[in-house]
């Protein structure tokens, strides 16, 4: 068993674009990885973003340059800028309310901000979002998030995001000096054993990085191979996954020629009645028909 810490933000672009590597590594290891999500809680308030001279058709461009990433986006600009605070704390609070939610949560508050219009510091937005995973209270959760016992746990995880000082992230420049503190960007990964050997991957970096410091760490875990059917993938997970991320698995890249491929599969299955397809920005989600 390895502990991996994911420190991570819904709102961020390369956290996001990452998940078909964190989807490829959850299929290949499944219960050999015990995960912890941490949030970063990348701006209290959206001030800050508006200091750095980010605007919504700023950020709106930016967002285009991640399509070559693989997941889908809408780069139609916002309202306004928003913090990542409350988004950030609708997932601590659904941690300490329905922890078995806590994934498909965070997953649907990164498709909330950059597949739609909807803004973090809008209660509705909030709502919106969790009310697409089956089983959760998105009402209690989001009337939650400025509870007492949400905003300890927040800041447990914001302190906790900020020891990056002197850390393998901080040496290879892919950590952030925030207010003084050198902090973790998103997303970063520490995969820890059981001896207490430590190993990470500060920053966005490619499923190959996280697998040489797994094997490193203990050759013996166990490795499931490349799945061979599409609908084998959406089985394995309790949430829709992006054409990228079920692309990943199977082929372990992200060509668009390996895409194409995934995505005329899917359709065939969807076709079948084997499959749901929903569009999603410029992409899909895709799960099992019930």
């Amino acid at each position: 068993m390895i502990d991996v810490t994911h420190f991570t933000d819904p709102g961020c672009p390369w956290a996001y674009s990452a998940s078909p590597a964190i989807t490829t590594l959850r299929w290949r290891f499944g219960e050999g990885l015990r995960w912890t999500l941490v949030t970063i809680g990348l701006a209290e308030d959206a001030e800050v973003y508006v200091q750095r001279g980010y605007t919504p058709l700023r950020t709106a461009l930016g967002y285009a340059k991640f399509r070559c990433l693989g997941m889908p986006f809408q780069v139609t600009p916002k309202a306004r800028l928003s913090s990542t605070s409350p988004a950030c704390r609708a997932i601590v609070a659904t941690r300490l309310a329905a922890p078995e939610f806590e994934d498909a949560a965070f997953r649907a508050l990164q498709f909330a901000q950059f597949t739609t219009a909807g803004v973090f510091d809008d209660p509705d937005t909030l709502r919106t979002a969790l009310r697409g995973v089956p089983g959760l209270d998105a009402d209690a959760v989001v009337d939650a998030i400025d509870s007492a016992a949400v905003r300890a746990a927040y800041e447990a995880d914001r302190a906790r995001a900020r020891t990056a000082a002197g850390s393998p992230a901080e040496a290879q420049d892919r950590a952030a000096n925030t207010d003084g503190a050198v902090r973790y960007t998103a997303p970063s990964l520490i995969f820890e054993a059981d001896d207490g050997r430590r190993l990470e991957a500060g920053g966005f970096q490619p499923l190959e990085a996280y697998d040489v410091l797994l094997a490193n760490l203990d050759p013996t875990l166990k490795r499931r191979p490349p799945a061979q059917d599409p609908l084998e993938v959406l089985a394995a997970f309790p949430y829709p996954l992006a054409t990228a991320e079920v692309t990943a698995v199977m082929t372990e890249h992200l060509t668009p020629t390996d895409a194409d491929a995934t995505e005329a599969a899917l359709l065939a299955a969807t076709a079948e009645g084997r499959a749901v397809h929903r569009p999603l920005g410029d992409g899909a989600l895709w799960s099992l028909a019930a």
